[in-house]
This record gives C-alpha cells, structure tokens and sequence, in this order.
C-alpha cells in the first residue's frame, strides 16, 4: 500500500507541474480574467448566481479549447460567492442561496454606516475559504485516486443515490417536497428516445423536437435565470438604495485577522458539505452561522451587526466550491446545482472530457489545472472585488426595468444557441414558467436541476450493474454478492441511510427559497394537482414501452412510481394541515412579490412577446421592436434615450454573434425571403 501511494504521489508531480504549464500562460490568465469580470457583473443581480450565470456560457463552449473554456467556467464559479456579497450587505436580499445568512448581520452593518468594513471582512473570508478548498481538493484528489480507480457501476450508482437522497432531503423545510423536485428532475431528464432500445418516452415522432431531450442550458436558465429576472423586474426598483460604503476597509481586515480560527473552521464546514454531493450553498451558510454563534463567547450582538456573523458565513460558502468539485470531478455527480451546469459545459469543449474515476486516470494534469484555477479566479476575484466595490455600489442604484431587456436578449440568444431551434425558445419559456412556480411555492430548483443532470448517469449504472450483476450471478451466488455488495458500497448505503435519517429531522430548518410565508391552500393545492398530473402521464407513457424494449421502460417507470408516492403524500397533507401550514408557502400571496409594484404575467408577456415576434419576423427584427417598445412603454424612457440603448444593446449582441460565429434565430418570414445575416 504504501508503496502504490508513493508511485500515485511520483506520478501526480509531473501533473501539477503540467498544470502549472497549462494556467501559468497569458491568454489563459486572460481567459480567467474574463470569467471572473463576468461573474462579478452576475453576482451583482440577487437570485441568479453561479447556475444562471454558467448556463449562459453553456452554447459557446462547443469546440472551444478545453484549458480556455475551462478558465472562463472557473473565473466565473469561484467569484460569484464573492461578488454576491454586496447584495447581502448593501441591500438586505440574498444574492444567491449561499448568502442568506450573511445578511443577518452584514446588512444591520451597511444600515450602521460600517457596510466597507462589513464588505473588506467578506472579502477576505471569502479569499482564504476559496484558498482553503482548492487546497484541500489538491490533497484529497492525490489522497483518494487510488480508491475513485476502484469506482465501478455498483459504486457509481450508490454515490448517486447518496447524493439524490441529500439534495433530495434537504431542499427544503418539506422534505417530501425535495425529493418529489428531484424525482420530477430525473423524469424531465429522462424524455426523449431510451438510451437502450430507442423507444420514445414522453415525446412523439409527430413532434420531433423533444426526441433528443432536453437541453441543459434550457434547464438551467428556464429553472434559475427567467424566475429571478421575472421577479427583480417586477419590482420596479433600483437593485439597492445606498450608495456610500463609509470606511473601515482596513478594519474588516483586522477583523479576518482577529477570528482568523472562526475563519478556519467554518471553511472545514464549507468543504465537508461541498462534499457531500447535492447539498452545496442551500444549507451550508446555515451551519457556518450555527457554529459561529455556538462558539461565540458574546452573542448578544449577532443579529445587529456583529462582523463574526458576516466571517464565518463568507469563509463556508466560498470553501463549498472546492468540495463541491470533489464528487463532481471524481465520481461525475454534482456537488451544487452550478457543478451540475458545469458537468454539462466540460461534456462540451473541444476533445471531450468527460468526468468521473477516468479523468484522474487518463487527464490528471486537466484535474489539477480546475484545482489551481480555482485558487488564483480566488485571489483575481477578491482583488478586483475590493478595487471596483465604490463602482459597483453606484451601479446597483440603476433601475433594473434598463438592465432587465437585455438580460432577457442575452438569454434568448444562448438558448437558441443550444439546439439551433425556434423551438429552443418556446421551451425556455415553458421551463421559465415551471421555474418560476417553483420559486413561488418553495420547491427545491436545485433539487430539480440536479436529478435532471443525474437522469442519464443513474440510469446507465443501474442498467450496467444490472446486467453484469446477472452474469456474476450465473456464475455463483458468493461472486454475484461480492459485486453488487462490495465494501464500498456497504459504506455508502450506511451513509445514505443516516443521510436520510437526520436529514429528516434537520429539514424542518431548511429554506430552500428563503423564508417564504405561508398563503392560502388553492394555489399551492393547484400546482402540485398539476405536478401529479405530469408525473402520471409519465408513469403511463412510459408504462406503456413494449416488453421487448423493458430496459428503456424501468428506470422512468420506477422514478414515476415513488415521485407519484410522493406528491401523493403531499396532497394528503394539505387536506389536513391548516392554511398557515409551510408546506402551503406563496411568495405571491404573503411574500415580498405580493407587493410588487407590476404582476406577473403581464410582466411575463413581455419576454413571451419577444419570443412571439422572433417566430414571425426573427430574432434581430423582433429585437428591435422589443428593446425600444421596453425602454419607452416599461422603464419610462425618452424616444431618444429608448432608440439609443436599444442600438447599443443590438451593437452588442451583434458582436457577440460575429465573433463567435453564430446565428440568430429565423422567423416566418425567413421562410420566404431570402434575408442576409444577421436577419437569417
């Protein structure tokens, strides 16, 4: 043993040293440079985080060389829990679900005048937790590699099944409601043509769009990108009221300094829940806040402003990243809802790489090049994050109805770009609608992106363990055992099982979508009556496959069958617990979107009108009609003011498209005129 630990130790220095190689070159640097600028400007807009952010790079990965593309990923996923501090602090709302905690004391900070000290002690938790997981991931990669080679389809399968049932679990504070988002997940994933046999399920030849699935980016912007824009723009308000940071720079770096050990343990418990495959930023600032105070001598100002409370969430939710990559690179099951996109974007850059135990076999100077891009997109992101603070704390004081337009162009333009169809947009707009119920009545997102992403892997473990369980078996009863219970999948079903056992009783804390009030019983009542309608028609299309393709039929038949359970325990309780119950949660009817200054479907109607419109006369000339249409009629512009930046946001896209060399999507009308690009 210890000798295989030495020769796996010789053969990881020449790796480091060829990753060094590979990051250590200009327009690499540049490359990360880029992704971290981008994920800055994400991270700046509550709600869309690393997974609306990392969907819009999805169509250009196609073809792009894997160390670039990869820089770019990795700049963009490392800074945005960084940049999304400054929603915690200077505004009071969450920037992504990793910082909820944060604004517990982080905003009261901002309101007393002390909000760049608040932002410097961020800053630099937030540095040493990324350090802190990048390392980490550097010795467990050399640590574990021995033991991932020895990963087969039974092992595989179980890591999934553990990671299903945490997201599954812990996705919120009703926990059937997880794993019945998860379960709908893997049923959405699973459309299209059976990976075996080839029998269509839930979709048909007559409409042959949905026979090769869904796309991720579709996914992952429909889920997570249309919802939180939808929800900003409705409100009608600049994204923070506050412009002045006051000072204290240098006193949120003493104050790091001071709980430098706080700053230490709570990054420990940002890579042990990165680990643990699923759970990522829903939960893991909780537990670094938890413990804080838990260990805190003097808790009488947590709540009010006390700067421990801003280190310790911080220091976890940047940590998590580095974790969270340890599943996602060894075994191909996302850590995080962002690692699920991430998975999908590596699948798609030039030579292929494909995650799990043959990357750290056949690729591991790439595994260490992810490793060490994490660890400087850490140090360029908080530099530039202290450098541009005064900058981006006047921009978050510009109405969202200016930015919201061409955040809804840049989505549309990238979904296209997935498949290359109008009928990308149209089911952007269905997933966007789904998504946007889900925020509403706190059903897990990331819990329905991660089993969609899982929906393929776990199927083709099952079916591979399956049939060469069967041959083990033919040849003995004691060799058919020794596979499908082997040590290591008796340890991973004992902690799926006490996975499930405290999930149960720790879900109850959990707020999948924030702290949404309960409402009233119809609406909630009507959306999971549609859920189960989805979910049966599920269960009986693919009920219906023929005996002799079995092997497409059992795994969305199974998925089915307990997602069906499911919902239909959900049901039971909302017919005996009274409407202030949280499983009846309404953003709508009780929470902040009650009191939007617009509603949402006529807000809705804008986006669908730009799709509409791009379907008769395309993408470019339904553009122009949208961008200024908005500008006046929605954000109240001048005619001049509504024509210029409309122009400008045309220039941009334009650009984009001719340096990536892409199209726009073509209407009715490109069906009988024979129109120039970009018009095509």
């Amino acid at each position: 043993m210890k000798e295989s630990f030495v020769e796996f130790f010789v053969d990881a220095l020449p790796a480091l040293s060829s990753a060094w190689g590979q990051i250590l070159q200009p327009i690499v640097l540049g490359y990360l440079v880029l992704g971290v600028a981008m994920g800055l400007a994400i991270g700046v807009f509550p709600g869309l985080g690393g997974i609306a952010g990392l969907s819009l790079l999805l169509p250009f990965m196609f073809g792009m060389d894997p160390v670039l593309g990869l820089a770019l990923m990795i700049g963009m996923i490392a800074v945005i829990p960084t940049s999304d501090t400054f929603a915690s602090v200077l505004m009071g709302i969450p920037g992504s679900s990793a910082s909820q905690a944060t604004v517990l004391d982080g905003f009261p900070m901002a309101k007393n005048g002390k909000a760049a000290r608040a932002l410097s002690a961020a800053f630099a938790s937030s540095l040493f937790g990324g350090l802190m997981g990048a390392a980490f991931l550097t010795v467990f990669i050399l640590v574990a590699r021995p033991i991932v080679l020895m990963f087969k389809s039974p092992e595989l399968l179980m890591v999934s099944i553990f990671g299903l049932s945490m997201v599954g679990i812990l996705a919120g504070r009703i926990a059937i409601k997880g794993v019945v988002a998860a379960g709908l997940g893997l049923l959405v994933g699973s459309i299209g043509e059976g990976p075996f046999a080839g029998e269509l399920r839930m979709s048909s030849y007559d409409y042959p769009y949905l026979t090769d699935g869904l796309k991720l980016v579709i996914v992952g912007l429909g889920i997570f990108a249309i919802p939180e824009v939808i929800a900003l723009l409705r409100q009608d308000k600049a994204i923070s009221d506050r412009q002045a940071l006051g000072g204290g720079w240098a006193d949120g770096i003493r104050d790091w300094w001071s709980n430098k050990w706080l700053s230490m343990r709570c990054s420990l418990i940002g890579v042990i829940v990165g680990v643990i495959p699923g759970l990522g930023g829903s939960v893991v600032d909780w537990i670094a806040y938890g413990h804080t105070i838990q260990t805190a001598k003097d808790k009488s100002q947590f709540g009010s402003g006390d700067v421990r409370g801003v280190i310790g969430p911080e220091s976890s939710n940047n940590a998590k990243e580095g974790g969270g990559l340890v599943p996602t690179l060894l075994f191909g099951i996302p850590g995080s809802g962002s690692m699920a996109i991430f998975i999908g974007a590596l699948a798609l850059l030039g030579n292929g790489i494909d995650v799990g135990p043959m990357l750290l076999e056949q690729n591991l100077d790439f595994t260490y090049s992810i490793v060490w891009l994490l660890a400087l997109a850490n140090v360029v992101g908080t530099v530039l994050c202290i450098a541009l603070s005064g900058t981006i704390s006047r921009l978050t004081n510009i109405r969202f109805a200016l930015l919201a337009p061409f955040i809804f162009m840049v989505i549309a333009f990238a979904a296209f770009q997935s498949g290359q169809n109008l009928m990308d947009l149209v089911a952007l707009l269905a997933i966007g609608l789904l998504g946007i119920m889900m925020r509403r009545f706190d059903w897990s997102r990331p819990a329905f992106l991660i089993g969609f992403v899982l929906s393929t892997p776990v199927e083709n473990y099952s079916n591979n363990a399956k049939q060469i369980a069967g041959i083990r078996f033919r040849s003995g009863m004691e060799e058919g055992l020794a596979y499908i219970l082997s040590p290591i999948v008796l340890v991973l079903l004992t902690l799926t099982v006490l996975s499930v056992v405290i999930g149960l009783r720790q879900a109850k804390y959990i707020m999948a979508e924030g702290d949404i009030p309960s409402g009233g019983k119809r609406a909630p009542f009507f959306f999971l009556l549609s859920v189960i309608g989805f979910i049966t028609y599920a269960l009986y299309n693919t009920a219906s496959i023929p005996d002799y393709a079995a092997t497409d039929r059992v795994f969305p038949v199974f998925v089915a069958s307990v997602s069906l359970i499911g919902a239909m325990i959900l049901l039971v309780q909302m017919m005996l617990v009274s409407e202030e119950h949280t499983i009846f949660a309404d953003r709508e009817r009780c929470g902040e979107d009650r009191s939007a200054a617009y509603g949402l479907w006529p807000t809705l109607a804008w986006f669908a009108g730009l799709l509409f419109m791009t379907s008769l006369v395309g993408f470019i000339l339904a553009l122009v009609v949208f961008l200024t249409a908005f500008m006046r009629l929605r954000a109240g512009l001048k005619w001049m003011q509504a024509l210029l930046l409309s122009a400008a946001g045309l220039a941009f896209i334009l650009a984009m498209a001719w340096v990536l060399n892409r199209d726009f999507p073509p209407g009715l009308l490109q069906s009988y005129f024979d129109l120039p690009w970009p018009f095509t």
